[in-house]
């Protein structure tokens, strides 16, 4: 078999690299640490306390993606609970509805037999009054018929006047325990301070007998307040107040105008809106005033008491 012929390599150049341009010699390989930087992104550190997290079975989400699942889980449990509640006001709407209608009824039927009870009591009265003019002596008999008069204790006619107060107008129902300054303020009511003036500022004119929504003043009554309502003698009224004085016309509505008083209420209408009206009348009757007390005294030195 005849020799191959030999290949003398040739002369290399100056500075070429020995391996350069062998075939299974790689590109880069004299750029090993760029290559190595690209490999290997992740630094050595990170990579062993992933590989320990994963060891202890705590691999997952990044911190910051599980932060937003626990937001969104805390967003989402909220929302179920607002909506529980608005479902559960809407379900218990109806009953606590319910309950109100037979609260305002329990109120209204009390307030009827109170009602009924009251004109017994009053009957009753007149009887025992009948009875007594009808065991004592004339002289005896007046001077009673006087001491209920100014008592209360009987219905009293005659001339006088009737002045009626109420609420600014577009007032409605203000909150309960509104500030007043000097007995009114702000809030356009009446209040039991204001009707407290204006009665007194009546007996200062001369009235002889009061009644307020048809509630019989006595030396006794007590005009409150609770909350909002205004109590006469404990019983709850409503605006507009309706005052009714016997004890003159046109001489006793001059003399109110002229007290106090009188500047009082017509300040109240100029500065806050409250509304008030006057109109004499020649037959007025206020009815008894009812509950009475009955109290005696003994004067110093007399035998028998004497009954007020």
């Amino acid at each position: 078999m005849p020799a191959m012929p030999s290949q003398e390599p040739g002369p290399r150049r100056p500075g070429a690299s020995p391996g350069r341009g062998r075939p299974g010699a790689r590109p880069d390989a004299s750029m090993s640490l760029l290559t190595a930087a690209m490999d290997h992104s992740l630094d050595e550190g990170y990579a062993q306390a992933a590989a320990r997290r994963r060891a202890a079975g705590r691999a997952g989400l990044p911190a910051g993606s599980r932060a937003r699942l626990w937001l969104a889980a805390g967003l989402a449990l909220a929302a179920l609970v607002v909506t529980l509640g608005a479902a559960h006001a809407r379900d218990a709407a109806p009953t606590v509805a319910r309950e109100r209608e037979e609260l305002l009824e329990r109120v209204e039927a009390g307030t009827d037999d109170l009602d009924r009870l009251q004109d017994d009591v009053d009957a009753l009265r007149a009887d025992v009054a009948a009875r007594q003019r009808a065991a004592l002596p004339d002289d005896h008999a007046a001077r009673a018929d006087l001491v209920a008069l100014l008592a209360g204790a009987t219905a009293v006619t005659g001339p006088g006047l009737e002045l009626t107060v109420d609420d600014a107008e577009g007032t409605g129902q203000g909150a309960p325990g509104t500030p007043r300054d000097g007995g009114f303020g702000e809030s356009g009511r009446v209040r039991d301070r204001d009707l407290q003036r204006i009665v007194n500022g009546l007996w200062q004119a001369g009235a002889e007998a009061i009644s307020v929504n048809d509630q019989r003043l006595t030396a006794l009554s007590a005009i409150r307040a609770a909350g909002d309502a205004v109590l006469v003698d404990n019983r709850p009224l409503v605006p507009p107040y309706t005052l009714r004085v016997v004890g003159g016309g046109e001489e006793l509505a001059a003399a109110f105008a002229a007290t106090p008083e009188g500047r009082y209420l017509q300040l109240l209408a100029d500065d806050h809106g409250i509304d008030f009206t006057t109109e004499v009348g020649d037959e007025l009757r206020l009815p008894a005033a009812p509950s009475l007390t009955i109290r005696s005294a003994s004067p110093v030195g007399a035998a028998e008491p004497t009954t007020e």
